[in-house]
């Protein structure tokens, strides 16, 4: 008998003791490591039909269950809450075998904080029930950044993040131009500001019409009252606003809103294009990868990502268009009822406009994923070149497939902090991005500083070697997952194939005693020098001058200039925590959540120089007495 099929034999007898309820499962491999997640109505018969003959099972899931040694459980009182948990254990362990949208935890929304007097809009990554309003999710920043940029263009709201008190003594330059109404110096009320406000949430629901009658029966009553300057500001508002009306494809939806969802299906990716449809006009699309998709059906990469999406999402349509059924539609329509608050359908249509209208989303999505093919191609053909370079130039054992870049950030020894920042395949993999904060050195050295780095990361992956080699053998899965929610363990137990310094022969020289104190000998070194874009490598005196237009040079100044970028990030974050600490965090009285208030109320540690013992009083949490102390000590 194969361990293979004792193994098969032990799950099968232990899944006799699991229950016929609703609930989500999970499959381990001999680490404790999470593989695949799934719900279930009957989970023990869901789970018994994953341990049959090998040969009667799909391919990805005999390739799971070649994996797979052990497995737990969570029984759920419905379908609908094993639904939710399901996304929530995806979304957390990121399982292999499992469809999943990449990057889906940090998905940007806009979001209009209606609570606030003056309401401003935002970008935010996180959404919650605080009566805001929040529209989204898009695919990206740039997504986002693009459709302000039209809001800020049609409706004149404001840009600025200070308080409004409306006793300013001028305006910023938006107001100068157009671009708000000047509620800071009292020009405009807060009435008038909530009425601009109003239109950007109309706009956003797609309900263009309606803002586009309210603007011209404004600009009807001011050319009525001959205040001919206020109408010629509507009438060049409206104009902004048709045009861009006029480019929404209007849709025969007999004024409906619905979600357009095709997929186009790659190697082991999938193009997902999503149409919005407000009010019977196409009002935006966007699109979104899903990864480890290989050997998946269309409709079951569909039902992977309606689950996911629209368990962040914003806004719940009526109605969801798709290109295949999917699977648990009723399940999945009862829950998205739940969260819209009425009834939602999902529908494949099979004739007329609407079944026109998935189709063109079908080929757009798959002109999509031929683009996305088409950019990986060249990038991995340029990248491929690249390594062959670098590993030739630098006498490498192999090509630097997985490269490390660290550097050193402080200003006159203060605040020093270092970055490290990991290329795959010639690509950031910025999820093995790791920051330092500098423990042991005090003042300006670099060398020493980059020292403690390289020691730090390097005594991990020391560690990670020697109990690979002892063969501690599996963890429990609590100590696993215990284990992997420690942050750097993924990224500190991989192995460089090159470690590139920021620095020239001294920032090399401090690495090279790191790895010799660590006895580290299989892992390459290099530094680059920024004045002459020098190359330096142990053993060699010499620097080493690619051609100003190497494909290899251009590697390695693209992670040379991330780690530097990553790294002054970092240290300016600190340097104004530090800044802002050093007079509110040292008055009596005034703890996080005053201090937060305070820079929220007044802008900056600056405004709350500048502001009144009246003014502070007078903000929330604050009183006189307090305040008195606060204008003291600042």
């Amino acid at each position: 008998m194969t361990a293979e099929t004792g193994t098969r034999q032990t799950l099968s007898v232990r899944l006799r003791a699991v229950p016929l309820s609703p609930g989500v499962y999970m499959w381990r491999d001999a680490e404790g490591k999470i593989l695949y997640v799934g719900k279930a109505s009957a989970l023990r018969n869901r789970m018994r039909s994953y341990v049959g003959k090998p040969s009667s099972l799909a391919p990805k899931t005999r390739r799971l269950m070649e994996r797979a040694v052990d497995f737990d459980y969570i029984v759920t009182e419905s379908e609908q809450e094993a639904l939710l948990l399901e996304n929530s254990l995806i979304k957390r362990h990121q399982p292999r075998f499992n469809a999943r949208l990449r990057d889906d935890k940090t998905y940007p929304y806009i979001k209009i904080d209606l609570a606030e007097e003056f309401p401003q809009i935002y970008i935010t990554r996180k959404t919650s029930d605080d009566g805001a309003r929040y529209f989204g999710p898009f695919a990206s920043a740039g997504s986002v950044r693009k459709t302000l940029a039209l809001l800020k263009r049609l409706f004149p709201y404001r840009s600025c993040t200070k308080a409004i008190t409306g006793t300013d003594d001028r305006p910023c330059l938006d107001y100068h131009i157009k671009r708000c109404i000047g509620p800071c110096i009292g020009v405009a009320s807060k009435t008038d500001y909530a009425y601009v406000i109003d239109q950007v949430i109309l706009f956003l629901e797609g309900r263009t019409a309606d803002v586009v009658g309210q603007i011209r029966g404004q600009m009807a009553s001011a050319s009525d009252d001959l205040n001919f300057e206020r109408a010629a500001i509507l009438r060049d508002q409206l104009r902004a606003i048709e045009k861009v009306y006029e480019g929404q494809k209007v849709l025969s939806m007999s004024g409906e809103n619905l979600d357009v969802v095709a997929a186009a299906h790659g190697r082991d990716e999938a193009w997902i294009e999503v149409f919005f449809v407000r009010h019977g006009k196409l009002i935006g699309r966007d699109n979104f990868m899903m990864s480890n998709t290989r050997e998946l059906e269309r409709s079951e990469i569909l039902t992977d990502f309606v689950k996911q999406f629209y368990d962040s999402a914003a806004h719940v349509p009526r109605r969801i268009l798709l290109e295949d059924p999917i699977e648990d539609a009723e399940v999945i329509e009862t829950w998205l009822s739940e969260k819209r608050g009425g009834k939602v359908d999902t529908f494949v249509p099979k004739r007329g406009e609407k079944r026109k209208l998935v189709l063109m989303v079908a080929e757009n999505a798959g002109h999509g994923l031929e683009r996305m093919k088409a950019k990986w191609a060249a990038d991995s053909e340029l990248m491929g070149g690249a390594m062959e370079e670098l590993q030739e130039q630098l006498s490498l054992p192999n090509p630097p497939v997985r490269m490390e870049c660290y550097d050193v950030s402080h200003i006159q020894g203060t605040n020093t902090v270092a970055s490290m920042v990991v290329f795959q395949n010639g690509k950031p993999l910025s999820s093995h991005y790791r920051r330092f904060k500098i423990k042991t050195v005090e003042g300006n050295d670099d060398f020493a500083s980059m020292r403690e780095v390289l020691t730090r990361r390097f005594k991990r992956l020391q560690k990670a070697r020697e109990e690979a080699t002892n063969g501690t053998g599996p963890e429990s899965p609590d100590a696993s997952e215990k284990k992997a929610e420690k942050a750097g363990d993924d990224s500190f137990g991989a192995v460089p194939d090159l470690v590139l310094i920021d620095g020239g022969k001294g920032h090399l020289s401090a690495a090279v005693q790191v790895f010799l104190d660590l006895g580290i000998r299989d892992i390459p070194l290099a530094s680059l020098a920024k004045r002459e874009e020098e190359i330096f490598i142990p053993q060699d005196p010499d620097p080493i001058l690619l051609p100003r237009n190497s494909k290899g040079l251009f590697l390695v100044q693209r992670i040379r200039d991330e780690a530097h970028r990553f790294a002054v990030t970092f240290h300016r974050k600190r340097r104004q925590k530090s800044s802002i600490q050093s007079a509110l965090d040292l008055i009596p009285g005034v703890g996080p959540k005053r201090k937060r208030m305070l820079i929220r109320q007044f802008g900056s540690l600056k405004g709350v120089r500048e502001a009144t013992t009246e003014e502070i009083a007078a903000a929330p949490g604050m009183t006189l007495r307090l305040a008195e102390k606060i204008k003291e000590y600042v």
